[in-house]
């Protein structure tokens, strides 16, 4: 989407009357201390439903062994108002609370499918399920930042 149809369909970025908690299927690991778990997501109301199934499908899936195993639990984040990275007047799509990030650490930013974790075929399903529910890839569309999964519609 352009930042036109992101403020149209989704409001100003940072607006926390436009936000709910949803409850994950299974606890996710904080990224950047491990010791964490959590279950409670913040994210856009407009995004809650699909952004559940996307956990309800992970799990019956991949099962909580899997999830761990690949480390698909590994939550790197949801919502964050900050600037893009790289540009000082685009908000970031986590600024609304749309996008979420996955297993950051084998996922970094400009990492392509020559060594993302997200690039490797047991992944796939991983893919076609965010896919399925509305969500666009960076990895899979432009070849980099592989933990990145924003709202498409």
């Amino acid at each position: 989407m352009t930042d036109n149809e992101v403020l149209a369909i989704y409001g100003s970025p940072g607006n926390t009357n436009n936000f709910t908690q949803i409850l994950a299927p299974f606890p996710l690991v904080i990224a950047w201390d491990k010791n964490v778990l959590v279950q409670k997501l913040t994210c856009h109301k407009k995004i809650a439903q699909p952004l559940l199934n996307v956990l309800k499908d992970l799990l019956s899936t991949y099962g909580k062994k899997r999830l761990r195993e690949l480390h698909i639990d590994y939550y790197g984040g949801l919502y964050n108002l900050r600037k893009m990275r790289g540009s000082a007047t685009r908000w970031s799509r986590h600024s609304w609370a749309i996008a979420i990030d996955l297993d950051p650490e084998r996922n970094l930013l400009r990492e392509d499918h020559t060594t993302a974790r997200f690039a490797r075929s047991e992944y796939k399903p991983m893919i076609d399920i965010f896919y399925r529910h509305g969500f666009v890839g960076y990895g899979p569309e432009q070849d980099y930042d592989w933990m990145h999964f924003e709202i498409g519609i």
